[in-house]
């Protein structure tokens, strides 16, 4: 079988960080681009109704989320291994609506044949407490490991009330 030549190191980031930036710009299809169709982005327990199931429902609820959440993530460390068609990102999500912020890493699966993503299994830095506006690890110094610490400056306009 040949594999996709997206299976290398740059290919393998820089498809992530298109999926990002798709997810920022609320760019359904583009985000749908990227995975194969029966991808699947896994949450921990009780985030989001569980799994997203398929790429079409991964773009939705993303461009949801920038619609009413005001999302912005960035990706602040990639680590890829082409030889197993895998990948790690640590990233934040910043909830710019609320001025919530949310760390985490990602696992990445990615389909040989296509060089797709095939699956995201995310984990976070903390459970998301409603009382917390900064979800990330204690004591840990963002700022001084170079770590964004203010979302980018992306437009996000508050949906009308009512």
């Amino acid at each position: 079988m040949t594999e996709n030549a997206t299976l290398t190191h740059a290919g393998l980031e820089e498809l992530i960080r298109r999926y990002f930036d798709a997810c920022n710009a609320a760019d359904e299809q583009a985000i749908i681009d990227c995975f194969v169709p029966e991808g699947v982005h896994y949450f921990p327990p009780g985030m989001y109704g569980g799994a997203f199931q398929g790429a079409a429902q991964i773009a939705a609820r993303w461009a949801a989320a920038v619609r009413d959440l005001g999302s912005i993530w960035t990706i602040e460390q990639v680590t890829t291994d082409p030889d197993n068609a895998r990948a790690v990102i640590e990233w934040t999500h910043y909830k710019t609506f609320s001025g919530t912020v949310l760390r985490g890493d990602e696992w990445y699966v990615f389909d040989r044949p296509t060089g797709l993503i095939r699956e995201i299994r995310a984990y976070y830095a903390s459970p998301q407490a409603a009382d917390l506006q900064r979800l990330e690890l204690a004591m840990f110094d963002y700022p001084g490991r170079g770590y964004s610490v203010q979302p980018p400056d992306l437009p996000r306009p508050r949906p009308a009330a009512g």
